[in-house]
């Protein structure tokens, strides 16, 4: 009987065991609407907050999902010093970024820059890529669009200071 219960609770420990680990889901996600609020401390970070962007995309577009990209409804709300890399005469610096936005417009995202930034940084509307839009202020168009029913993502862009191996 001891030999008997024993197993009993080898087997069930094990059992136990084998599905004492993580899982992949596939949660009944729907086309998104999102507004991203881009209010970056270095211009240099635009790079890193446009894959924010690929995250929330990429795999929406993949299967089981196969949202077509064009259908998701994402806007980019821009006013902190990444509004830099917007301006065509930072073309030559900021070109890989430039390009990066304006692939992503293709597949219709939306780029929003704000007014009051933009005078902040003494540009006119005249000084912004043919796939920007100004608006008046960024805060009252992330509210406009929070209150149509868009999530909020404020990417957090830091500098990493130690590799991946390191902290592994």
């Amino acid at each position: 009987m001891k030999t008997a219960l024993f197993l009993i609770l080898s087997l069930c420990s094990g059992l136990l065991v084998a599905e004492d680990s993580a899982r992949y889901i596939e949660p009944p996600y729907k086309e998104p609407k999102v507004v991203f609020d881009f209010y970056l401390d270095d211009p240099a970070k635009m790079n890193t907050a446009l894959y924010w962007i690929r995250s929330l995309v990429n795999p929406l577009s993949e299967s089981p999902y196969n949202f077509a990209p064009e259908l998701m409804d994402i806007k980019v709300v821009i006013h902190g010093t990444e509004i830099v890399t917007v301006a065509k005469k930072n073309y030559t610096r900021y070109r890989q970024v430039v390009e990066r936005m304006r692939y992503y417009a293709s597949l219709g995202v939306e780029f929003k820059v704000c007014n009051l930034a933009a005078t902040d940084y003494d540009y006119q509307i005249k000084d912004f890529y043919e796939f920007i839009n100004v608006v008046p202020s960024a805060f009252t168009e992330l509210a406009h669009w929070q209150q149509q029913g868009f999530a909020l993502i404020i990417p957090r862009v830091y500098l990493r200071t130690q590799s991946i191996k390191d902290i592994r």
